[in-house]
């Protein structure tokens, strides 16, 4: 099962797109945990998902992320902002997927 993690600074429209998200993998029959918290817990789950996405908004921390995150075999990447914006849970579900 892929684990994907959404990290940003707040956590409000970042949660609506982890709904949305899922949404989208069970109407596609996906077995995928999404979950998103602060930015800050990064560290502590490092070893539990797959997949790093950084909200637009703490996009400033990816290069310091992606360097810690390599030593782990992990990816971290930027949702891109329109997807984020409109809340567009099966493209940014695809972006993941495609990591």
């Amino acid at each position: 099962m892929k684990k994907i993690l959404l990290l940003c600074s707040a956590g409000m429209s970042t949660s609506i797109v982890v709904r949305k998200m899922k949404q989208e993998a069970d109407k596609r029959g996906l077995e995928i945990e999404i979950d998103a918290l602060g930015l800050e817990n990064f560290h502590d789950k490092l070893n539990e998902y797959d997949v790093f996405l950084l909200g637009p908004q703490v996009r400033f921390k990816k290069n310091e992320l992606t360097e810690i995150a390599k030593k782990h075999n992990k990816v971290v990447e930027v949702i891109d902002s329109r997807d984020y914006g409109t809340l567009n849970g099966a493209k940014i579900l695809d972006f993941a997927l495609s990591l």
